[in-house]
């Protein structure tokens, strides 16, 4: 009896384990079918027609710009001396979000006709320029663009030679491949589309080109606008080429900057491209009036535009430009202002300026259209992605949430190997005693 009340015990348990098999097999096929079915509904959002608000030019968001001289970068010791200073003044046109940077030359045109000149390609074409002054335009434009398209862009050069020393931007429009932005910086590629159809495929950064509908020059840099949910491993994928303000205008988030150069102090105003020009211009200057003595929100612009001096200041600039016919350089601009009017240096370097005087003016500035307050943080890179990252280091290896240990303001322990420090070995004892005297 007993052996057969064993026997029936364990073809229960066989019975209620093939039960639970059967269960799990059809949970799983139930996920896998879900996956599936949530798959092709991201594949055919992504192939879906992306839509583009316009926006009236009354409407667009007001920009800010700087223009540095770009003598200063003569002023540096070293070739990597240079390059670190030019990396300064794109860290700080990222961080207070210039649109904006022009590096004009303050030396007038017959230094350029005795110095070495050098080409490169900016938005208004090939432009000539002293070599000063293209060694800061190139690396500023090489920082501004993302890291997947260097390569395309940037080849290698003299000039970039040094860039590994610098700080990176780590700007908003510096995307990840798992960043699920509906914008993204890309350039036109030479892979043919098929049919009659206009259009082109789009490096991106992802996975996958990007189908435009817009007939493209290969080797352009655009910005394309993907549709909102698609899968972003998807071979189907398509875009639409937007203007580089798009994103700015629809999202708030902060998209680069761009690089003009002047070959004077005039053509840093003649040359602008907005229309209409600046409609606000500020010049700084130890000379200028105390910026303190502004109201809050006095500036009111559209476009603001905000010169830098170089070591002798903005005079030189003035003096080497014969299409200026002002008396002084503060007739040049609507508000002529001392950002730093307790200075204890003699002189305040271009780089520290920047930093210094957009600090300064950031409550005085008022724009006309502000940009939206951006709020997609989860879909950009956060501070985790760019190598900060002790707290979690420190969660490995120890106990204590580090968390709760920076809310309660206790230091988090770090759990460290146990290695045995071996001790050195004392000194032999004689058995005769001190004889060092007898030496």
């Amino acid at each position: 009896m007993k052996v057969n009340e064993k026997k029936r015990l364990t073809e229960r348990e066989k019975m209620e384990r093939r039960e639970r098999k059967r269960h799990k097999r059809h949970d799983r096929l139930l996920d896998r079918v879900k996956q599936e079915f949530e798959d092709v509904e991201r594949e055919k959002a992504g192939m879906t027609e992306v839509e583009v608000t316009p926006v009236a030019e009354a409407e667009y968001v007001s920009t800010v710009s700087i223009a540095v001289p770009g003598s200063i970068m003569d002023n540096a010791q070293s070739p990597e001396l240079r390059t670190y200073l030019a990396g300064q003044i794109a860290r700080a046109a990222c961080i207070f979000q210039v649109d904006e940077v022009i590096v004009f030359d303050d030396c007038g045109s017959s230094n350029q006709l005795t110095d070495k000149l050098g080409t490169i390609q900016t938005n208004e074409g090939s432009t000539s320029a002293r070599r000063c002054c293209i060694q800061l335009a190139r690396i500023l434009q090489y920082l501004e663009c993302p890291q997947y398209l260097r390569k395309y862009f940037f080849p290698l050069h003299n000039d970039l030679k040094f860039t590994g020393l610098l700080n990176p931007l780590d700007s908003q429009h510096h995307l990840r491949q798992q960043s699920e932005f509906v914008f993204r910086e890309g350039i036109v590629t030479t892979k043919p589309t098929k049919g009659n159809k206009p259009g082109a495929f789009v490096n991106v950064g992802l996975l996958n080109d990007v189908l435009v509908d817009t007939k493209l020059d290969p080797n352009l840099r655009v910005t394309v606008k993907l549709p909102a949910g698609a899968d972003l491993k998807s071979k189907k994928l398509r875009g639409k080429v937007v203007p580089p303000s798009q994103p700015r205008q629809e999202t708030g988030i902060y998209w680069g900057y761009t690089v003009r150069i002047a070959n004077s102090l005039s053509q840093v105003f003649t040359k602008s491209p907005y229309k209409g020009g600046y409609d606000m211009t500020i010049g700084t200057s130890d000379r200028g009036k105390n910026v303190h003595e502004l109201q809050p929100a006095s500036l009111s612009y559209q476009h603001a535009l905000i010169v830098f001096g170089g070591v002798l200041g903005l005079e030189p600039a003035l003096d080497n430009d014969q299409k200026l016919n002002v008396d002084t350089v503060e007739d040049l601009f609507e508000e002529y202002l001392n950002t730093v009017p307790t200075q204890g240096s003699r002189t305040i370097r271009t780089e520290e300026a920047i930093l210094i005087s957009m600090a300064a003016l950031g409550d005085k500035l008022k724009p006309v259209n502000a940009p939206k307050p951006f709020t997609s943080f989860e879909a950009i890179p956060q501070s985790q992605d760019t190598g900060i990252k002790q707290y979690a280091f420190n969660e490995k290896r120890t106990k204590v949430d580090p968390m709760e240990a920076l809310k309660s303001g206790r230091p988090v322990p770090i759990a460290r190997p146990n290695v045995e420090i071996s001790q050195p070995a004392p000194p032999p004892v004689d058995k005769y005693g001190d004889m060092s005297r007898f030496d």
